[in-house]
C-alpha cells in the first residue's frame, strides 16, 4: 500500500474533540457503558485517548529515522523506573488544561484518576531511574534510540511494613491491565540455554545444540520527548514458552506436569532481582540477564540488516550502551551471533564489537561487581563462556607481549578470577570489549581509574572519562513541584523545562523580600501535601508543617547510612529529654526505601527506624518536637510528593562509596538544603550551590582510606564519647523494643565490636554538629530560604540534557533526528 492510499484521522488537541476521544474509547475500546464504567474505567480510556496523540509522532519519528539512516543509540539496562505514564504524557504533549477540562465535563476528577495509576514496577532504585531519565532526554534532544529491558510480571515487590518489618508481596501492576504498551506478538525471539557446543576451535565458529529454549516477545512503550515532536521506544520483552502445554501429559490427567515447560520458562521475566541467596536464585537472575540481552541483540541486528548488507557500517549505525554490568552478557552474545550465525572471522568480530559497546559503571564496591561462577555460566551459556575464554586468551596474550610474564599483572586483570572458586568478572569484560567506560560523578570517575580498574586504566587510558548524572527537569520540577514550577514560570518563563541552566536567573532574587516569600509558600504547600498524605496513608499520624522536614528516601543499604541518621534521631531525642526547656527546633524525620528481600541487615534498620519511631512519637514529652516517619513502598509517585516537600536532604554515605545519586540533585532542584559527605555528586553540587548553601561532614575519601590503613577502632570513639555511648547502649538494651530485647544486638555489634566498615562511628561527631548548624539556621527563616534558593539556582548542570548531550556527542556520536 502507498502512503497516499492510507488516511486516518488526526486527533486533535480541543477540549471536544478530547470529550469526544474518551467517550469515544471508553465505548468502544474499554466497552463500557458510562452509567456502568468505574473509575479505572475512566483511567484506561483517558489513557488511550492521550496515547493516541502520541501515535502520530511516533511513527514519524520512526520513519525519519530510516529515511536518515541514523545512528541509534540502544541503552541495556535491567531496570527502568519509569513511574507513572499518564501525567509525564500530559506534560510532554502540553494537554493538562485540556484533558482535565475534558474530564471535568464527565465529573470525572482529573487529579483523582491519576492516581490510580500504579508505577511501573520495572525497576528498584537510582540505576532505573537514571535510566528513566535518560530516555526522556534521549527524546527531548532527538537522540534516535531505544530503551530495552525486561517486563517484569510483578516487580520487585510491593513493601508492606508489619510489626515494624519489611514484608515483601508480588507487585501486581499489571492486573488492570496496560493502557500504555503495544504488544508486539509478531516480534519474538528464541532465546537458548544450556545445552552443549560442537566444532569449537579457538576463536572460531561452533555450535551450540540440545539447548532448551524460551522464546522474547516484545512489548513496545512510547517515550515522547518534551517541546518536539521527537519520541522513543522502550521495548520490554515477556517470557513465553516455546510450547504453551504438553497435550500428552494433560491427557493423562497430568495436569500440572502439562504445564511445568510453561511455567518453568516464564519465569524468566516475572520478578526483578530474584532472591539471589540460593543457587537457584542465582540462576534464574543468569537467565534474566541473558534472556533479555540475547532478545535485544538479535533485535537491534535484524533492524540493522532491514537496510544494511554486510556488517562494514556496524559502528556509524548502532551504539550499544551498557547501563552497569547486568547486560554485559550482550557482548558474548554479539559475537556469537556475528561468528556463529553470520560467519565472520574472529579479528573482524571482535573490532566490530570494540567500538559498539560502551558502558557505564555504577558502584567502587568489589562485593557489588557482578561476578558469575564458571561452573553455573558453561552449563547454562556454554557457547559464551567459551567465547569469553578466548577473549581473554587473547587479551592476556596481548598483555604479556606489551608488560612481559608479569603473572601477578595477569591475575589481576585476567577476566576470570582464579582465587578461590573459578568467577567471571563482568565489569572486566564490559572494560576490555568497550570503546568508552564512563563514571556518573567526577569523584567516582577517578576512583575508579585508581581502584577497581586502575590496571586497564594505565592500559587503556584513552577509555575512561565521567559523565556525571543528571534528572529530568519535566518530571522531577515541572510534574513533582506544580507550586515552584509556576513561580519560576512567573519569574524567569518556561525555558528552564528544556534548559535548566536558565535557573541561574534566580540568583539574584534570593536577595529579594517578595519572591522570598513566593517561594517559601510553596514550600509549605508541598509539606502541607505530603501531611496530607501521611495522615491518609499512616492511621492518622500528623505532622507539624512548621517543623523542619528531615528528609533520607533511598535504597536501605549500609554504606548509605540510614543507621548514622536513626544515631542522630535517638541523640536528638535524649537532648529533648534532658532539657525539657531548650530551644530545640521541630523536626519531622523521613525514611523511605526498599532492602533487598535476602539483605538481613538492611531489614534490620528498617525494623529499627519503625521502632525508634514508635517510642518517639508516642512520648507525650518530646513528641511536638520530634517525630519519625517510615513511608512504606517507596516509588516514583510518593518521591514526587516528598521531594518538593523537604527541608533538609540527607546524603550521607561514607565518602568514596557512592558513585553518584540523582535524589541529592533532586531535592537540591525542589528547594531542600543537602547535608551530607564529600561523596559522589555531593561535590560537584557544592561547587555549583556554594560552600555556604550546603553543610558537609565527615572523613573525606582519603581519609576513609587512612582510617582503615591505621587499623580503625570503632570501640574507643564508643568509649569515649559518653553521648554516642548513651544513643548505642538504648538501642543495645532493648529501650526501642522491650518485647525482644537482644533485637538489635547485631547492630550494636557492627557498629562496636565488628569494626563498623562503614565508619558510622568516626563521622558520628561530625555529623551531630553539623546538624546543629542546621538547626540554627532554620531558626532564621529568611536566611534558610534564600540559601534554598541558591540551591536551586546552582542545578542548572544537573539535568540529564546535559548528560545525554555529553554522551551523544562524545561516546555516542549520534546526531538528533531531523523532523
Amino acid at each position: 500500500m502507498t502512503p497516499a492510499a492510507f488516511e486516518y484521522d488526526h486527533p486533535d488537541r480541543d477540549v471536544a474533540a478530547f470529550k469526544r476521544a474518551v467517550a469515544n474509547k471508553l465505548m468502544y475500546a474499554v466497552g463500557k457503558d458510562p452509567v456502568a464504567a468505574s473509575q479505572d474505567d475512566w483511567l484506561h480510556a483517558t489513557a488511550l485517548a492521550v496515547r493516541d496523540q502520541l501515535v502520530e509522532r511516533w511513527m514519524h519519528t520512526t520513519r525519519a529515522n530510516y529515511a536518515q539512516d541514523s545512528k541509534r543509540v540502544y541503552y541495556l539496562s535491567a531496570e527502568f523506573l519509569i513511574g507513572r505514564t499518564f501525567t509525564n504524557a500530559l506534560l510532554a504533549l502540553d494537554l493538562h488544561d485540556t484533558v482535565k477540562a475534558a474530564l471535568a465535563d464527565f465529573d470525572i476528577d482529573m487529579s483523582a484518576l491519576a492516581e490510580r495509576e500504579p508505577d511501573a514496577a520495572l525497576g528498584n532504585g537510582g540505576l532505573g531511574r537514571l535510566a528513566a531519565c535518560f530516555l526522556d532526554s534521549m527524546a527531548t534532544l532527538g537522540v534516535p534510540g531505544m530503551g530495552y529491558g525486561i517486563r517484569y510480571e510483578y516487580g520487585m515487590f510491593r513493601q508492606r511494613i508489619i510489626g515494624g518489618q519489611q514484608v515483601e508481596t508480588p507487585d501486581y501492576w499489571l492486573t488492570r491491565g496496560n493502557p500504555w504498551e503495544f504488544q508486539r506478538p509478531e516480534v519474538q525471539y528464541r532465546v537458548r540455554f544450556g545445552g552443549h557446543v560442537e566444532g569449537h576451535s579457538p576463536g572460531g565458529s561452533a555450535r551450540w545444540v540440545g539447548t532448551h529454549d524460551v522464546l522474547a516477545m516484545a512489548y513496545d512503550t512510547i517515550i515522547p520527548g518534551y517541546g518536539t515532536q521527537a519520541t522513543n521506544t522502550l521495548r520490554l520483552w515477556s517470557a513465553r514458552a516455546t510450547e504453551e502445554i504438553d497435550l500428552s501429559a494433560f491427557n493423562k490427567g497430568n495436569y500440572f506436569a502439562a504445564v511445568e515447560s510453561k511455567n518453568h520458562s516464564e519465569n524468566v521475566s516475572r520478578v526483578l532481582y530474584p532472591d539471589d541467596s540460593t543457587a537457584s536464585g542465582k540462576e534464574l537472575r543468569l537467565h534474566q540477564e541473558y534472556f533479555f540481552c540475547s532478545a535485544s541483540v538479535q533485535d537491534l541486528l535484524r533492524r540493522y540488516l532491514r537496510n544494511h548488507k554486510g556488517f562494514d557500517q556496524l559502528p556509524e549505525k548502532v551504539s550499544i550502551h551498557l547501563n552497569d554490568t547486568h547486560p554485559v552478557l550482550a557482548v558474548p552474545e554479539l559475537m556469537r551471533l556475528l561468528l556463529d550465525e553470520h560467519g565472520l572471522a574472529w579479528d573482524q568480530a571482535w573490532a566490530l564489537t570494540q567500538k559498539v559497546f560502551s558502558y557505564t559503571n555504577h558502584t567502587l564496591m568489589h562485593e557489588a561487581l557482578e561476578t558469575w561462577p564458571v561452573e553455573m555460566l558453561g552449563r547454562v551459556l556454554p557457547r559464551h563462556l567459551q567465547i569469553i575464554f578466548d577473549m581473554n586468551a587473547r587479551f592476556l596474550t596481548e598483555v604479556a607481549d606489551r608488560a612481559g610474564h608479569d603473572n601477578e599483572l595477569m591475575r589481576r586483570l585476567s577476566l576470570v578470577d582464579e582465587s578461590g572458586e573459578r568467577r567471571v568478572r563482568m565489569a572486566y569484560v564490559a572494560v576490555l570489549a568497550s570503546h568508552s567506560i564512563n563514571g556518573v560523578s567526577a569523584l567516582h570517575s577517578e576512583l575508579m581509574k585508581q581502584s577497581i580498574f586502575a590496571d586497564f586504566n594505565r592500559i587503556f587510558p584513552q577509555r575512561f572519562n565521567n559523565k556525571t548524572n543528571g534528572v529530568t527537569p519535566r518530571r522531577w520540577l515541572a510534574q513533582a513541584n506544580p507550586p515552584l514550577a509556576a513561580l519560576l514560570d512567573t519569574r524567569i518563563g518556561k525555558g528552564w523545562r528544556r534548559d535548566l541552566s536558565q535557573l541561574e536567573a534566580l540568583r539574584p532574587m534570593a536577595a529579594q523580600p517578595a519572591f522570598v516569600r513566593a517561594f517559601r509558600h510553596a514550600k509549605r504547600e508541598n509539606k502541607l501535601r505530603l501531611a496530607n498524605w501521611v495522615e491518609q496513608h499512616m492511621n492518622g499520624l500528623v505532622l507539624d508543617t512548621d517543623a523542619m522536614f528531615d528528609v533520607q528516601v533511598k535504597r536501605i543499604h549500609e554504606y548509605k547510612r540510614q543507621l548514622l541518621n536513626v544515631l542522630h534521631v535517638v541523640t536528638r531525642w535524649h537532648r529533648i529529654l534532658d532539657e525539657p526547656n531548650g530551644a530545640h527546633v521541630p523536626r519531622v524525620v523521613v525514611f523511605a526505601g526498599k532492602a533487598a528481600s535476602a539483605y538481613h541487615m538492611a531489614k534490620q534498620v528498617i525494623r529499627l527506624i519503625n521502632d525508634v519511631a514508635a517510642v518517639v512519637n508516642a512520648d507525650a514529652r518530646t513528641n511536638k518536637l520530634l517525630k519519625v516517619v517510615f513511608l512504606p513502598n517507596y516509588s516514583v509517585s510518593l518521591a514526587e510528593i516528598i521531594m518538593p516537600a523537604a527541608d533538609l536532604s540527607e546524603q550521607i554515605s561514607t565518602a568514596g562509596t557512592e558513585a553518584s545519586g540523582t535524589g541529592n540533585m533532586k531535592f537540591a532542584l525542589n528547594g531542600a538544603l543537602t547535608i551530607g559527605t564529600l561523596d559522589g555528586a555531593n561535590v560537584e553540587m557544592k561547587e555549583n550551590v556554594g560552600d555556604d548553601n550546603i553543610f558537609i561532614f565527615g572523613n573525606t575519601t582519603p581519609q576513609v582510606a587512612d582510617i582503615r590503613a591505621k587499623g580503625y577502632q570503632p570501640r574507643a570513639i564508643y568509649e569515649g564519647n559518653a553521648e554516642l555511648r548513651r544513643v548505642l547502649d538504648a538501642i543495645q538494651s532493648g529501650q526501642f523494643s522491650p518485647g525482644e530485647p537482644g533485637r538489635y544486638q547485631a547492630i550494636f555489634d557492627a557498629l562496636v565490636n565488628w569494626g563498623d566498615h562503614y565508619l558510622l562511628l568516626a563521622d558520628y561527631e561530625s555529623y551531630v554538629a553539623r546538624q546543629a548548624d542546621v538547626d540554627a539556621l532554620y531558626r532564621d527563616p529568611e536566611a534558610w530560604t534564600r540559601k534554598a534558593i541558591l540551591n536551586v539556582a546552582g542545578m542548572g548542570s544537573f539535568s540529564s540534557d546535559r548528560t545525554i548531550a555529553e554522551y551523544a556527542h562524545q561516546i555516542w556520536h549520534a546526531k538528533p533526528v531531523m523532523l
